[in-house]
């Protein structure tokens, strides 16, 4: 077990999250509940912003808005002096209803629409980053169109598979992302763009999967990319001058999961592209990186209530909450591994081995298989660790669920930034048919 930012067991022998009772804030905002910790989210922002800005002056940090997306996390960006990656309409319409500057957001997609992309520049979008030649060809028919000019990147396949699940590896040739170096795909674009009329080429961008603990493919991917900059220089004459290296830094979801900070994975990425700089006597790009797991990641902790339990003779134990797949996807679609504690026992020592179901009409839908926990008890809340990423994103409402509430805990103060679904919430798009609005008429039978 482990705990984080400003967790503590309490004198209650209760977890507290931001100086708050996490069996008050249940209280409070029933259950399922996510919980954020805001003072670790800052921290979290201040260590890539402020190593970063100590390392490699030239830099921006980019908070990833796909691991967590609210007005109110994109204010949080804001205030921390973080730009924002944004991959559809739908975050960028979030962001800027809380008044974020569209100049300081990334706009990512492998299938941005018409619709999209002339949204994106009607208020000023800073950088697209252009994944395909179709898109290219699109981006420039869409700014003509308009009369605006788009700065883009390309995304680029630095075919570098790291180590980790293979859903979520992004840089290798096989990829439904990108453009590859060892097919020449990447340096078509190039020249293509480079001859276009309404799009202005400044930069690259990787991404080469997430949840990745070995720092050496983030170095390798540097060095591949500062190579590509010098070959677009050498048959271009183009140096470009910005170089977007994206995320993909691991966090804890157990115990024993490799630790090691932030400001490591900075040191590495900066001294790489210094060298590959020297190396070819190229000027210093701008650097971004695209944090977005390692920044909100290990600050949520979702509150269950435990239900109904089932003993399968000689098999297992199993142990309902009032959540599941519907809150948390990651297990059913990653086989994502997680720690949790007994939030109103929190001190009470491990008795027997349990497994936590969710309540999805799902056999897939389990949260935890085989987690050490004291004997559990109807009404008991579960906290499950490191759950603020992928987690209220991804939240769904199968078997019409409704979605839970995301609170904000920092000094003792509570605040509700999303609510809870309510069942009129369910049925607030759905629309009757014309034909089915009259009352069913019974056939009479003979």
């Amino acid at each position: 077990m482990f705990l984080t930012g400003t967790m503590r067991i309490n004198e209650e022998e209760h977890l507290e999250i931001g100086g708050c009772d996490t069996v008050a804030l249940a209280k409070d905002f029933g259950t399922p509940l996510y919980v954020m910790d805001e003072k670790l989210i800052r921290n979290n922002c201040a260590i890539y912003r402020d190593t970063l800005a100590r390392l490699y002056p030239n830099s921006q940090v980019a908070y990833a808005g796909k691991a967590f997306l609210t007005t109110a996390m994109c204010r949080l960006v804001h205030e921390e002096g973080l730009a924002l990656d944004v991959v559809s309409g739908g975050e960028i319409y979030t962001a800027l209803a809380a008044d974020f500057p569209a100049s300081e957001m990334i706009y990512h997609g492998n299938n941005k629409t018409p619709d999209e992309i002339k949204m994106a520049l009607a208020h000023g979008v800073g950088r697209f980053v252009v994944d395909s030649f179709s898109e290219l060809e699109l981006l420039d028919e869409v700014a003509a169109e308009v009369g605006k000019m788009a700065a883009i990147y390309f995304r680029i396949k630095p075919g570098i598979e790291a180590h980790t699940h293979h859903y979520i590896q992004t840089g290798q040739m096989d990829s439904k992302f990108g453009l590859g170096l060892s097919d020449g795909q990447a340096m078509a674009a190039v020249k293509m763009a480079l001859n276009m009329k309404h799009v202005q080429l400044k930069g690259l961008h990787c991404h080469i999967g997430s949840q990745i603990f070995d720092l050496k493919p983030f170095q390798l991917a540097a060095h591949v990319m500062m190579d590509f900059i010098n070959e677009i220089k050498k048959k271009t004459g183009v140096t470009l001058k910005e170089l977007d290296l994206g995320g993909g830094f691991g966090i804890r979801y157990q115990h024993d999961d490799s630790l090691y900070s932030l400001a490591e994975f900075v040191e590495l990425i900066a001294a790489a592209v210094n060298e590959k700089a020297t190396e070819h006597n190229l000027p210093l790009p701008k650097l971004l990186v695209e944090p977005g797991r390692s920044i909100v990641g290990e600050a949520g902790t979702t509150i269950y209530t435990v239900g109904a339990t089932k003993e399968v003779p000689g098999i297992r134990r199993y142990v309902a909450v009032d959540g599941g797949m519907m809150d948390n996807l990651r297990t059913a679609l990653y086989e994502a591994k997680y720690e949790a504690m007994v939030a109103n026992r929190a001190l009470a020592i491990g008795e027997e081995t349990v497994s936590i179901a969710g309540k999805a009409c799902e056999s897939g839908d389990m949260l935890i298989w085989d987690i050490e926990l004291p004997k559990l008890e109807r009404g008991d809340l579960l906290a499950v660790l490191s759950t603020g990423a992928y987690h209220y994103s991804m939240s769904n409402n199968y078997n019409r669920f409704t979605r839970p509430p995301v609170v904000f805990v920092c000094d003792g103060e509570a605040n509700l930034v999303v609510k809870r679904e309510s069942y009129e919430d369910l049925v607030r798009n759905d629309v009757m048919p014309k034909h089915m609005q009259a009352p069913a008429k019974r056939v009479k039978q003979e």
